[in-house]
């Protein structure tokens, strides 16, 4: 059996608790990994000047696969979403979402299951934004009123939204190949290029341009505002959608409404060499500690993560593990019960203890 070593990225606030929960039911499968711990995040700020420092950044080159828990950006502090920057700095340009749904997770959704792939490095989230009154922000207002015929009222902040044939081609490669690797059907590229004809009217025409490299998949395109009305209605006749960076952001929390909400929503940000899996719900910081969050959507992203290093079956296995536990519904958090304030809900940790438990019975001979 081989060994993998791992950069496992606890993040902060719950992400300690759960973090440590998905690490347990993943060496509960038997895969034989070293993990690498790193801690970033606002924890390590006040040591090292920065929330994701050189050396975490550093283990997870050397590694190639890393999984982290939830960190926290502060809401309108100056400091830049810690996510956004590992996935530049890392060229982490496609984030798969999948959204599905499992038997005993309440929503009005059933057999949903979807998959979102999310361009990371571009459109309105490249961090090229101008503050509003600073010297540099009123020359390009007089720039672009120069170049393009129209006035920028003065008191504004600016942000560019870049989308480049080059970023765009790699990522809907990336998604096609995805689709067909997982025995998916359909590929839908999702664009508002009705109204932005030199961004998202370039993203759907090299959309159209790579679906010709991939005959054996079906392709479609959707207006965004039209594929979140449909989203809604009728989930059923979609399966991978992939999408500018904004529009990713908004149509994969939605999707994971659709499958019981975030605490079942698994991330994987992959480039050409390094992958990093995460959980997609944010750090709680008023749970941390207290040994309540539920930590299957850590776990999901650990699932992902045994299928990308090879893992295929030990990934399976773990997934069908987790479903069990959530069909059965006695050992899951409080936002999976039927009130918030049941009584039975049981700790992050003794989620991660029926988990384990439902490995080792399954893995006994019938």
């Amino acid at each position: 059996m081989a060994r993998h070593t791992i950069t496992l990225i606890p993040g902060d606030g719950i992400g300690y608790e759960v973090s440590e929960a998905a690490r347990r039911v993943i060496d509960a499968t038997g895969v034989d990994i070293e993990w690498e711990v790193q801690n970033a995040g606002l924890d390590v700020v006040e040591e090292f000047g920065q929330p994701m420092p050189d050396h975490v950044l550093d283990s997870i080159r050397k590694n190639k696969v890393a999984i982290k828990g939830p960190l926290t950006t502060p809401v309108g502090k100056g400091i830049r979403s810690v996510n956004v920057a590992l996935r530049r700095e890392l060229d982490l340009f496609a984030l798969v979402r999948p959204c599905k749904w499992y038997p005993g997770v309440r929503s009005r959704y059933q057999d949903v299951d979807l998959v979102i792939v999310r361009e990371n490095t571009e459109d309105l989230y490249a961090g090229i934004e101008f503050a509003e009154g600073e010297k540099d922000t009123l020359d390009l207002i007089e720039n672009i009123e120069r170049l393009g015929g129209r006035r920028i009222r003065d008191d504004s902040g600016i942000s560019i939204k870049p989308i480049s044939v080059t970023a765009t081609q790699r990522v809907f490669r990336f998604a096609f190949k995805w689709a067909i690797d997982n025995g998916r059907r359909k590929v839908t590229a999702v664009h508002k290029a009705n109204i932005m004809k030199f961004t998202d009217g370039l993203w759907l025409r090299v959309a159209e341009e790579v679906a010709t490299e991939f005959p054996q998949m079906e392709f479609e395109e959707r207006i965004v505002d039209n594929m979140a009305m449909q989203l809604v209605q009728k989930p059923e006749l979609y399966d991978v959608m992939v999408m500018p960076n904004l529009y990713g952001d908004i149509l994969s929390d939605l999707c994971a409404g659709l499958v019981g909400g975030l605490g079942l929503a698994p991330g994987a940000n992959t480039g050409d060499e390094i992958a990093v899996f995460e959980a997609t719900h944010g750090s709680a910081p008023k749970y941390a500690g207290k040994n309540v969050a539920n930590p299957m959507a850590m776990m999901l992203s650990g699932v992902l993560m045994l299928r990308h290093i090879g893992e295929k079956e030990a990934g399976d296995r773990l997934e069908a593990a987790i479903a069990a536990i959530v069909a059965d519904g006695s050992n899951v958090t409080y936002d999976m019960k039927s009130s918030r304030d049941d009584p039975t809900a049981v700790s992050t940790s003794q989620v991660a203890d029926a988990i384990i438990a439902e490995l080792e019975r399954a893995a006994v001979p019938s």
